[in-house]
Parts: structure tokens; C-alpha cells; sequence
């Protein structure tokens, strides 16, 4: 059978955040019972541009694939292609820049429904970017949130961010000019940027919240500041092999001896073993995201099944 081809609007219909969850919660349990594998991402320069590899295998979906895509200083392309694990055919190609923000923001989600704590209602959240919408549309998945505060540098960009949150969400979305703000008194907080420095003070920090922190993926980047890491009660990773080296939040620290790798958890063994996620509610909880092709794959499986099911997407002559 041709191999599906599936545009950024048609995988944007197909992919709701329910769906993604749902995918990425199952792809981490399988993950734990050795029925799936994740390669770490490689990156390959050349002048002006970077591009990045990541690849991985579903065999409970039957299905293995891979995610490339390139970064320029104007443009980003993404695509995913996913292949039948019993006849090695090629079963879909898409463009897969919205899905891989709407999979961070589903790992989010899974990770907050595991780690923060069950009355967890308010939210601080820094950064206004893509990724940061489907970072709060995940956590307002999995928790009642009724407050959230939103930083970033640029008055414009939170006031706007925040107003089209407060629509789409239902709920109250305030913009604050300080990141004091956005961490004081919250239950949750995101952190959802381009900064190479951190964005706010751990001391700061309440006991009993939890973080997502996804917006670095880069070892010269971070974040969060060491003090934050040093208070966390409980460090938990997509991967933590692939934490050790992209994490710039967790390998300063590790460098400065006030965090040790044995210390760290997969996401996948937290889902397995749910005791290990939250021990009280006064612990300090971390989840630190860098991106993987095992959510890729799994989210692209369920994007791939919806479409043969509803007739989209166009046919490619191989």
C-alpha cells in the first residue's frame, strides 16, 4: 500500500490533546515493559543550519519511525515517517512541527498527572511561545487549574498570550510583569523558553509544587537555577539517558556535586511504579523534558490511524 502523506493542518485536526496523552501515557508504560526502544538525538551542522535526528520503536503498535528536522536562523522543518515493523514498509510521511509541540505538551501533562499534587489548582508559566500553549492546555487536562499567571520579558506578548488563553481555557489567565509572580504561591510551574539563564530564584519555590521545565534542549542552556534543582525532593526525566546529554537544568548541577544521575527517574518507571512519583505533599517535584522520538512515534501512530480511518491525507507513489 502507498505510504500516507499528512500536512502540518491535516495533523493539527487529527491530533487532539486527549488523543496525545492518552498515546504518550501507553508509549511510556510499554516503554518500561521493554516493548519499545528510543534513540537520543544526533544533530549534524553545516553552515547556517543544524539537523536534528531522533528515532525509535513501537513494537506494541507495530510500528518503528524516525523525526528530522532542520533549524535555521529564519525557518524550522519537521517530519516524521513511520514504518510497519513486520514488512518494513513505509507507512506515512507527515510534516510534524504542531505535533511535536502538542507531544512535549502531552509529556507535560502525563508527568503532571503523576507528579503534582492531586488539589494543585494554580499555575505560573514562563514563556508565551507555541510551546507554551500546549504546555497549558496538557496541565489543565490533568488537573482543575482555576488561576494561571504568565511571564515574559515583552508586556505585548503576555498581555496577548494571556488573553487567548483565558478564551480557549475558560479560565482566569493573568499577565505579570515580575517572575516572582509566576513562582510565588504556585502549584505548578512551567517553564517554557529560549533563555540560556534562569528565569526566576529557587528559593523562592513553595513546597509542594511541581515543575515542567522543556524549553531547553541544549547542554549551554538552563532554565532553572542550581538552588531550584537542590530543593527538588524528586528529579524525574523522559529519558535519562538523553538527559545527560542535552540537560543543561540537571548537568550544571551534577557538575557543582548537588545532584548525583542516581538520583534522577524515568518517566517511563514512575508510570509503572506510581508509588515513586510523590511520597507527600510537601515534596519538591521536577520533570525535566527534552523531547523524544518514542512520543513522536506513538503520537504519529494514532495521527496515522485516524486518518486511514477518516479517508485523509494524500497518497505517495512508494
Amino acid at each position: 500500500m502507498p505510504a500516507l502523506f499528512l500536512t502540518e493542518s491535516e495533523v493539527s485536526e487529527l491530533l487532539t490533546m486527549p488523543l496525545a496523552i492518552e498515546s504518550i501515557e501507553h508509549a511510556f508504560l510499554q516503554w518500561a515493559k521493554g516493548k519499545a526502544v528510543n534513540v537520543p538525538r544526533t544533530r549534524v551542522t553545516a553552515p547556517g543550519i543544524l539537523l536534528h535526528c531522533m528515532s525509535a520503536s513501537a513494537e506494541y503498535l507495530g510500528y518503528l519511525g524516525w523525526k528530522s528536522y532542520t533549524t535555521t536562523g529564519q525557518t524550522t522543518q519537521f517530519h516524521i515517517a513511520l514504518y510497519e515493523v513486520e514488512t518494513g514498509k513505509i507507512s506515512a510521511l507527515f510534516e510534524a512541527d504542531q505535533l511535536g509541540r502538542i507531544r512535549t505538551g502531552a509529556a507535560s501533562g502525563v508527568a503532571t498527572k503523576y507528579m503534582a499534587r492531586t488539589d494543585a489548582r494554580r499555575v505560573g508559566i514562563f514563556g508565551t511561545g507555541r510551546q507554551a500553549r500546549t504546555q497549558l492546555l496538557a496541565v489543565c487536562q490533568v488537573r482543575d487549574i482555576s488561576r494561571i499567571h504568565v511571564y515574559c520579558r515583552t508586556e505585548k506578548s503576555r498581555a496577548t498570550f494571556s488573553h487567548q488563553m483565558a478564551k480557549e481555557l475558560g479560565i482566569n489567565v493573568v499577565p505579570v510583569s515580575d517572575p516572582e509572580q509566576a513562582v510565588k504561591d504556585m502549584d505548578i510551574i512551567i517553564a517554557s523558553t529560549t533563555s540560556k539563564q534562569p528565569l526566576f530564584d529557587g528559593r523562592s519555590i513553595a513546597q509542594g509544587t511541581h515543575l515542567n521545565l522543556v524549553g531547553s534542549n541544549f547542554l549551554h542552556k538552563s532554565e532553572v537555577d542550581t538552588c531550584t534543582i537542590e530543593r527538588a525532593d524528586h528529579i524525574v526525566c523522559d529519558s535519562v539517558e538523553q538527559c545527560k546529554l542535552e540537560a543543561g537544568d540537571l548537568v550544571n548541577p551534577i557538575e557543582q556535586k548537588v545532584l548525583n544521575w542516581s538520583e534522577v527517574s524515568n518517566l517511563s518507571d514512575v508510570i509503572a511504579q506510581p508509588e515513586l512519583a510523590r511520597r507527600s505533599s510537601s515534596e519538591i517535584t521536577v520533570f525535566k523534558s527534552v523531547g523524544l522520538a518514542i512520543e513522536d512515534v506513538a503520537a504519529g501512530v494514532r495521527v496515522l490511524n485516524r486518518a486511514q480511518q477518516e479517508e485523509r491525507g494524500q497518497l505517495l507513489p512508494f
